[in-house]
């Protein structure tokens, strides 16, 4: 499996359902929240070039927010990104 990492705000009920679906499919995930950290949303910024949450990265692939987590599942591509 590849490593996920979602970047979250515990408040955000996009991010809730992000990580219901990972949790959902036995997908372990480490979750890097941004509530109060500047310097961590300014990161997750940098590096999605987003400023909303969730902003989610299977291995090195930047998959995008929680729309786009869902989108892949009901495209049937979730399971082969996270094997690949």
């Amino acid at each position: 499996m590849q490593p996920v990492v979602i970047y979250s705000s515990d408040w955000c009920p996009y991010c809730i359902r992000a990580k219901q679906l990972l949790t959902h499919k036995g997908v372990a995930f480490e979750e890097i929240k941004v509530d109060g950290k500047p310097d961590v949303r300014a990161e997750m910024t940098r590096k999605a070039r987003q400023t909303s949450v969730p902003q989610i990265w299977i291995g090195s692939t930047h998959v995008g927010g929680c729309d786009d987590l869902y989108a892949l599942e009901r495209a049937g591509k979730l399971d082969a990104l996270l094997k690949a």
